[in-house]
């Protein structure tokens, strides 16, 4: 009789274990991949350092950049009879910079969408043809929510001077017009490269700067300061006095109003219209700055913004607990070490007249076959509260004053309401301020939202404001 071979549990149990860890890693590698190839499969195939874009752009045609109607083209290839295949750009320096360009890498909306434009949705069928022909197969179509009418206004607006202009729907986020000056032509960017890229080059023409220009806020912080004050005296806040003459001192310093104007005796809601930098200086000495600073926080300074379309750069406020009382008064009006971009100030303004509520800003609608047919779109996200309902309408109260009996008159007519903040920023005493304006129109239904930077124009309600009115009128006649 043969003698039974003795069990070995602990055999067992490691051969088990061995299994349940090999199945693990398999069930972890599985997991990796499918993140991969789902949920990141677009980051992937974005990445310049994917050389399977190149076996992409061998297959298909790149698909057109159209305007937010889904039928004016605003890029698209062109191919010659040598298969030759040139990237056009219907409208040259005006989309330059939010569309971007393919020549020397990729920028814009160029970079942003890639992934769509080199994707077909073409019938499976037209695609085997295309592939045993050698023939290529056309790419989607990318829908942005660019308004060449409000596009086309901002650009000529601005005209030569250098700055930034933004457009966009507070509602839904949708980003009607982004102008950059001085901006370039993409159609022409490999000639003009070198002299682009120049050392000698101090103009910025590649800087999208309505997304990476950093400027001192100047009196558009005004904004952020009375919503401090706000915060800190909801209940009498109203009964701030404050009598101009001017300049402003305290201990051995002292703060202009600009062009040292007189505004006389001024409550909270005329200090705020008439931007009197003495009454907003004094304000901020008896602020919590560590409240002040939890503020900015919560309106995004010195995080990166809810923005993934295009690059942008993060505004900063450094000014923390402890500061003197230089600094105190530089920074409640705007000054100091504080910067912020253009795309920033639109955002809070955005937030202002939506309620409290960001809705996250965005430039694509939506993703085309070249037959037409919708294959995906994109639609509006709450990005989170940035304030309370109540606050953004005490701060809609005093930027409706800004229009009605302020600074921002420049944008009061009878057609529709508005409400905005001007500002003068000083960034270097040899050269005159950055003019800002920012502001949203209807002020009791807000629809747009258009913020303007002009670099070394002088103030904000002379330089800025007419250019905001243009898109305003434009927008507002269509309603």
């Amino acid at each position: 009789m043969a003698k039974k071979e003795k069990k070995n549990p602990k055999a067992n149990r490691n051969i088990l274990a061995v299994t349940y860890g090999v199945a693990a890693l398999f069930l972890v590698l599985a997991v990796y991949f499918g993140y991969f190839l789902f949920a990141k499969r677009e980051q992937v195939i974005n990445n310049t350092y994917n050389s399977r874009l190149d076996r992409f752009s061998e297959q298909i045609i790149r698909g057109r950049l159209l305007a937010s109607d889904g039928e004016t083209v605003l890029a698209d290839t062109q191919t010659d009879e040598n298969g030759k295949e040139t990237r056009v750009y219907a409208y040259g320096d005006v989309f330059g910079h939010v569309l971007g360009y393919i020549s020397k890498g990729k920028t814009g909306l160029e970079a942003g969408a890639n992934y769509y434009l080199l994707t077909s949705h073409v019938n499976l069928a037209e695609q085997i043809v295309n592939e045993l022909g050698g023939q290529k197969t056309p790419g989607d179509d990318v829908v942005t929510t660019l308004d060449t009418e409000l596009q086309q206004a901002a650009f000529s607006a601005l005209g030569d001077r250098r700055g930034a202009v933004i457009a966009l729907e507070p509602d839904t986020g949708k980003i009607l017009a982004m102008v950059s000056k001085p901006g370039y032509d993409p159609n022409r960017l490999t000639k003009d490269w070198e002299s682009l890229t120049s050392s000698e080059n101090d103009q910025g023409q590649l800087l999208n700067r309505t997304a990476q220009g950093l400027y001192p806020p100047g009196s558009t912080f005004k904004i952020v300061t009375a919503l401090e004050y706000i915060r800190e005296h909801p209940e009498d806040y109203k009964e701030f006095q404050f009598d101009c003459d001017g300049v402003y001192e305290t201990g051995e310093y002292a703060i202009k109003c600009y062009h040292s104007n007189v505004h006389g005796s001024q409550d909270f809601t005329q200090a705020f219209a008439n931007s009197c930098n003495g009454a907003f200086a004094s304000m901020g000495l008896g602020l919590d700055l560590e409240a002040l600073q939890e503020t900015t926080e919560g309106l995004l300074f010195g995080v990166p913004l809810p923005f993934t379309a295009l690059p942008s750069k993060s505004s900063s406020f450094q000014m923390k607990p402890g500061a003197d009382t230089w600094e105190i008064l530089q920074t409640s009006i705007g000054q100091g070490m504080t910067q912020m971009t253009p795309l920033h100030n639109a955002m809070i303004t955005a937030a202002i007249a939506n309620g409290g509520t960001l809705m996250t800003p965005y430039l694509v609608d939506s993703v085309k076959s070249a037959a037409g047919e919708e294959v995906k779109k994109f639609v509006p996200t709450a990005y989170g509260s940035l304030m309370t309902a109540w606050e953004a309408e005490q701060l809609t109260e005093l930027m409706t004053a800004v229009v009605t009996e302020g600074t921002g008159s420049a944008v009061r007519t009878d057609a529709y309401t508005a409400a905005a903040k001007t500002g003068s920023a000083e960034f270097d005493k040899t050269k005159e301020t950055h003019a800002w304006f920012t502001g949203f129109a209807p002020a009791e239904d807000p629809k747009l939202v258009v913020t303007v930077l002009v670099e070394e124009a002088g103030s904000g309600g002379r330089a800025a404001a007419p250019i905001a009115r243009q898109l305003f009128d434009i927008y507002m006649g269509r309603q």
